[in-house]
C-alpha cells in the first residue's frame, strides 16, 4: 500500500470554494494529518463535518471519505466537494428547469424577500428550489447546483460583476430580517436584477472544469450522537483509520439560525428558526463534554485498532476556556480513546483562526488546540 500524496494543483483546489461556510478550518489542517502519513487504503470521517472540508482534503489525496453533520447545509455543502459533474451538465439542468419560466413556484412572501432578492431572481430561484426539492435533477448534477446555488444565495454586490444572487449581504451567514431590511432602507440599496443562468455557469465551470478525481464518499444528515447515524454513515464502508474534526466551539450555538436562508433553499422555512435542534449541548461546561463523550465513544466502534483521532477546539469570546486542551482530554474519558499529544493550532496569527469567521468585529485571538488521540478498546 502506498501512503497518500498527491499533486494538488490550484485548479483542483477551487471546488473546495463552491460553498462558503462560516465554521470553515483551514484545509491545510486534514492536509497536514494525512498527507505522507494515510495510506490509499484508509478511510477518513469526520463527525462534525460542516462544509466538508475534511472530506475535499481526502479527495485530494484519494482517499475514502464519511462526513456527518446535523445541519442539512452543511451535508449539502459537503456533497457538493464529492462529486465530478461537468459544467455543461450543470448548466443544462438550470436551463432546463427556468425554460419559458412558466410553471408554478412557491414564491416566499414578506418584507425581507421584497428587499433581499428581485422579483424576477426569486422566482428564479424558487422554480430551482421546486426542481431539486422534487427530485427534478439526477445527481451527481443535483448535488453540484445545489453547492453552487448556496454559494451564491446571499453576498456582496460587486460594482462591476454581479457573482450573487441577493441585495449587499455577508457571504458565509444569512442576515436577520429586521436588521437586513433596516440597512437597506436606510442605505437605499435595491435587490440588483442579475442572470441567475450565467451567475451559475460561471461557478459551474470555475468549480467543475478541472475538479479532483473522483473517490468514494458518503455523507449523512444526523447527530453523531446517535449510534443510528453512524450507522447508517459506517455500515456499507471499511474501517476507519482517521478522524478529523473540529467540534462546535464551545458556546457557539447559532448554527441553525445563522444560516436560514440556505437551510429554506433545501426545503426549511421561509422564517428564521430560532432553535438548537440536534446540536450539542452549551448549559455548561459538563454537559457540552458529556456531549461530546458520546460521540468518540461511538465513532470508536467503526474504527481500526490504532486509529488515529485529531480534534480542533477553542471558544468563542462570551465563553473563554483556561485549558481547551484538557476540555477534550477529559471527553475522551471511558470512551476506548487516549489522548497522545497536544499541539497549538499556529494560525490565530495569520487570520486563519477558525472562530474568527464567528464574529462581525475581530476580538482578541483565543486559543486553539488540536489534541490527538489513539483507538485502543
Amino acid at each position: 500500500m502506498r501512503t497518500a500524496t498527491a499533486t494538488i494543483t490550484a485548479e483542483a483546489m477551487r471546488l473546495n470554494a463552491v460553498c462558503p461556510y462560516f465554521t470553515m478550518f483551514p484545509l491545510d489542517f486534514p492536509l497536514g494529518v494525512l498527507e505522507g502519513q494515510a495510506t490509499n487504503e484508509e478511510c477518513v470521517l469526520d463527525p462534525f463535518c460542516g462544509r466538508g472540508t475534511t472530506n475535499f482534503a481526502a479527495r485530494l489525496l484519494g482517499l475514502e471519505s464519511i462526513g456527518v453533520d446535523v445541519s442539512r447545509v452543511a451535508v449539502a455543502a459537503t456533497r457538493s466537494r464529492l462529486v465530478s459533474p461537468t459544467p455543461e451538465g450543470i448548466i443544462d439542468a438550470t436551463r432546463d428547469i427556468l425554460k419559458g419560466r412558466r410553471e408554478k413556484a412557491d414564491v416566499p412572501e414578506g418584507e425581507f424577500w421584497r428587499w433581499a432578492y428581485h422579483e424576477e431572481v426569486l422566482q428564479d430561484l424558487c422554480l430551482l428550489r421546486a426542481a431539486l426539492l422534487n427530485g427534478g435533477v439526477r445527481e451527481p448534477v443535483a448535488a453540484a447546483l445545489r453547492g453552487i446555488i448556496l454559494g451564491a444565495l446571499h453576498g456582496p454586490v460587486g460594482l462591476t460583476k454581479k457573482s450573487y444572487f441577493s441585495n449587499q449581504c455577508p457571504r458565509t451567514y444569512a442576515p436577520k430580517p429586521r436588521y437586513a431590511v433596516k440597512f437597506w432602507s436606510e442605505r437605499k440599496l435595491r435587490p440588483p436584477q442579475v442572470d441567475v443562468i450565467d451567475i451559475i455557469g460561471e461557478r459551474a465551470r470555475r468549480y467543475y472544469e478541472t475538479s479532483p478525481r473522483r473517490v468514494q464518499g458518503t455523507v449523512v444528515e444526523g447527530d453523531s450522537r446517535n449510534p443510528c447515524t453512524l450507522d447508517r454513515a459506517c455500515r456499507s464502508t471499511k474501517r476507519i483509520s482517521y478522524v478529523i474534526t473540529s467540534p462546535p466551539y464551545y458556546g457557539l450555538k447559532t448554527y441553525l439560525p445563522d444560516q436560514w436562508i440556505r437551510n429554506w433553499f433545501l426545503g426549511g422555512p421561509s422564517t428564521v428558526e430560532y432553535t438548537k435542534r440536534g446540536q450539542l449541548s452549551h448549559r455548561g461546561r459538563d454537559e457540552f463534554i458529556a456531549d461530546l463523550r458520546e460521540v468518540w465513544a461511538n465513532v470508536g466502534q467503526y474504527c481500526k485498532q490504532g486509529a488515529k483521532l485529531v480534534v480542533r477546539f477553542g471558544s468563542i469570546g462570551d465563553r473563554p476556556l483556561e485549558d481547551p486542551a484538557r476540555f477534550v482530554v477529559e471527553s475522551f474519558d471511558g470512551t476506548g480513546w487516549s489522548a497522545t499529544g497536544v499541539r497549538h493550532a499556529d494560525n490565530a496569527a495569520n487570520g486563519k483562526r477558525q472562530a474568527d469567521t464567528f464574529r462581525r468585529k475581530l476580538a482578541n485571538a483565543r486559543d486553539e488546540v488540536d489534541v490527538w488521540a489513539q483507538w485502543s478498546s
